[in-house]
């Protein structure tokens, strides 16, 4: 996990906290997890928590299996520097998958690794994102989003939601249920997160089922949004 001076502390906490539950479930450390910084020293969090991460970037030589950048509250105000740049190029070469969690996504595209990608990321920062990089297709309700080896979180508790997937991805259903149960989490959360937002988009009405295909319409509007469709999305979308 890359960790930003000024990081969310959630942004890292939350999905290391659902790796090291993945490790308990399966009774062996198939997740070795670590927090890399921009620099030495302690690592300060937006609410002033203090971390001490594992490595520096670019002082070593450091093959990832999975890399994510945590968001902060001033990510898209950060200064990504020619030495990060090309630590984050060099690295996700390697890497089986990367991504971000929350306005990391900021970050990643600075650094050009998120060029004709598909994303999301925290709905408040939809419209400066997407701005700024307007080659890259932004998802505003999504949760998480998968597009190859790219894999982006959106608002803050949303990286939960990334990390059950990955741990899904890597260790089957029934363990990443397990994860869940015990942390008091979704396994699957209903909805995008446009229903937490304040800025008048979306106005979601009726039943839950019904909001989920309004919130789909209003996410997608491009797609093919016949009954039968939309019926098959609702259907995949009701818990068993």
């Amino acid at each position: 996990m890359l960790a930003m001076p000024g990081v969310q502390l959630l942004d890292v906490s939350g999905p290391l906290d659902v790796f090291a539950q993945a490790n308990i479930e399966a009774g062996r450390d198939e997740y070795v997890l670590k927090v890399v910084a921009t620099a030495r020293g302690h690592l300060t969090s937006s609410s002033g928590v203090r971390m001490v991460p594992d490595e520096v970037a670019g002082e070593r030589v450091t093959k990832f299996d999975t890399l994510l950048v945590a968001g902060a509250p001033h990510a898209s105000s950060l200064i990504v520097s020619d030495k990060l740049r090309a630590w984050l190029i060099a690295t996700t070469k390697t890497c089986r998958r990367f991504g971000s969690v929350c306005t990391g996504a900021f970050v990643l595209a600075e650094a050009g690794l998120l060029k004709g990608k598909r994303i999301t990321t925290h709905w408040s920062s939809v419209d400066e994102l997407s701005h700024r990089y307007p080659d890259v297709t932004i998802e505003a309700d999504a949760l998480y989003v998968r597009d190859k080896r790219l894999r982006t979180a959106a608002g803050v508790t949303a990286g939960l939601d990334l990390a059950l997937a990955l741990v899904e991805e890597d260790l089957g259903r029934d363990l990443a249920m397990r994860v869940a149960s015990q942390l008091v989490m979704y396994f699957r959360r209903l909805g995008g997160q446009m229903q937490f937002s304040r800025k008048g988009h979306a106005h979601p009405m009726g039943r839950s089922a019904l909001q989920d295909v309004q919130r789909l319409v209003a996410a997608c509007p491009e797609l093919d949004h016949s009954v039968s469709s939309l019926a098959a999305a609702v259907s995949r979308r009701v818990p068993d």
